[in-house]
């Protein structure tokens, strides 16, 4: 009986712990402040999701985002968002 607690208490253990570091990783992330240098801006992008990006690009490049992909970059002069 002794062994099946202890099985079922170490099993919820390391059942929580994942969840744990992963919504402390995500709460660390989104502390995150994005900072321009000279020549650079900040792009800031809402996803449908729910969910804020941001990234740094130069000034004279384009902030991109695609909702489908969940994914960003920074565009270029010649080609844009391709």
């Amino acid at each position: 009986m002794n062994r099946t607690m202890i099985a079922a208490a170490c099993a919820l253990v390391l059942g929580l712990a994942p969840s744990a570091l992963l919504a402390a990783e995500k709460a660390a992330a989104k502390t995150v402040a994005v900072k321009a240098g000279k020549g650079e801006k900040v792009c800031n992008y809402k996803f449908q999701s729910g969910e804020k990006r941001s990234w740094v690009c130069k000034k004279e490049e384009l902030c991109c985002a695609w909702d489908a992909i969940s994914y960003v970059k920074c565009g270029s002069t010649i080609t844009g968002c391709l």
